[in-house]
């Protein structure tokens, strides 16, 4: 009876050492190459539109879709700080580059997508800053083996996510 229950244990930890620990490995490495893919679109999908001025219905679609590519969900938040430059304001030394005459106004996702539907494109002017945070909204395998092994993960935690942010090096034009 004793080498019977000996046997049974050894089976099962046979197989959690020959299945479980290389599919949470494999799976970890998915999560990996998940995270390098939307590090790299967003910090490209961010320096396009700095560098152009311009942000169209076509560059978001091609990010959302470069990113949704790795098999996850994801939550994209955006925002666009616009450089007021309050030109109405009367002062004796009228230079764009003084500190403290300069402010700006944000636009978040929802209000640059309401844009983007509209208009097809965001015309940006040098100065103003454009950002984007990406997190996924799906557990993983991974998070889903972690989660059942070792009750690691929340249920409001992510494990892929991106940011980038920068300010609008030309002002875009209707080329």
């Amino acid at each position: 009876m004793g080498d019977t229950i000996i046997t049974v244990v050894a089976i099962a930890l046979a197989a959690v050492l020959m299945f479980v620990f290389p599919l949470m490995t494999m799976s970890d490495r998915t999560d990996d190459v998940s995270q390098l893919t939307v590090d790299t679109a967003t910090t490209e999908f961010v320096d396009n539109v700095r560098t152009t001025g311009k942000l169209t219905i076509d560059k978001y679609g091609k990010f959302v879709e470069n990113i949704s590519s790795t098999g996850n969900a994801y939550d994209v938040e955006m925002e666009l700080k616009v450089l007021d430059e309050n030109p109405g304001k009367k002062t004796t030394q009228a230079t764009a580059t003084k500190i403290g005459e300069n402010v700006y106004y944000s636009e978040y996702t929802s209000q640059i997508l309401d844009e983007l539907d509209q208009k097809g494109i965001i015309q940006l002017k040098e100065g103003d800053i454009f950002s984007t945070s990406v997190k996924n909204t799906n557990a993983t395998m991974a998070q889903q083996l972690k989660n059942f092994f070792y009750s690691v993960t929340g249920n409001d935690t992510y494990t892929i996510a991106a940011e980038h942010a920068g300010v609008v090096s030309v002002t875009g034009s209707n080329d």
